[in-house]
């Protein structure tokens, strides 16, 4: 599984944040960091991945096998 984050999309609402802490989170101006970018998100945060990406508002987050 693979997580794409749509940087011109997000607006930083932080609901990935709090759904996968272990993936994502805000830096000090408000943006957000993705640990996993370019890479296969691990199996044991899959069920994070996707609670992240279905409470995103504006759909910066995309599922991908």
């Amino acid at each position: 599984m693979h997580v794409d984050v749509d940087w011109d999309r997000c607006e930083g609402h932080a609901l990935c944040v709090e759904r996968a802490p272990e993936m994502f989170d805000l830096d000090d101006d408000g943006n957000l960091t993705f640990t996993h970018e370019d890479e296969p998100v691990p199996s044991h945060l899959h069920e994070q991945a996707s609670a992240a990406a279905t409470a995103c508002p504006v759909a910066a987050l995309r599922i991908r096998d």
